[in-house]
């Protein structure tokens, strides 16, 4: 199961990847939640995928069962989903203000869209 899980991740973060290269925002936008995705599902990989031994501590033990998962890239996890959920909002956001602006959702026609664009220095 985990071998189908790291597979899964790294067609993810392969897309992910794909997609932020892309030209078009949209695209843009879907690479970054499936960055997120991504990183979140290695994460949970990381800490061993098991349903024999809980991570949870009884009374007196000062250490995990030996086969438990580890909890601690659970708990990262929950916190990732709800910070790559507010970039994502913020950043879908920010695209639909930009394509209201501009009329467009293609970076290339956005950097010509600037009113007083600046050529890049050719030396120094």
């Amino acid at each position: 199961m985990e071998a189908i899980l790291a597979l899964l991740s790294t067609a993810f973060l392969a897309a992910a990847f794909y997609l932020l290269l892309s030209r078009h925002v949209v695209r843009m936008l879907i690479g970054v939640a499936l960055l997120g995705n991504g990183v979140n599902l290695s994460l949970f990989l990381a800490g061993r995928l098991t349903r024999g031994v809980p991570p949870v501590m009884g009374a007196g033990e000062e250490v995990l069962k030996a086969g438990a998962a580890n909890p601690l890239p659970q708990a990262l996890i929950l916190t990732a989903i709800v910070i790559s959920f507010s970039f994502f909002a913020f950043l879908l956001v920010l695209g639909y203000r930009a394509y209201q602006t501009l009329g467009t959702d293609d970076t290339r026609a956005m950097r010509f869209a600037e009113p007083d664009r600046l050529d890049p220095p050719t030396g120094y």
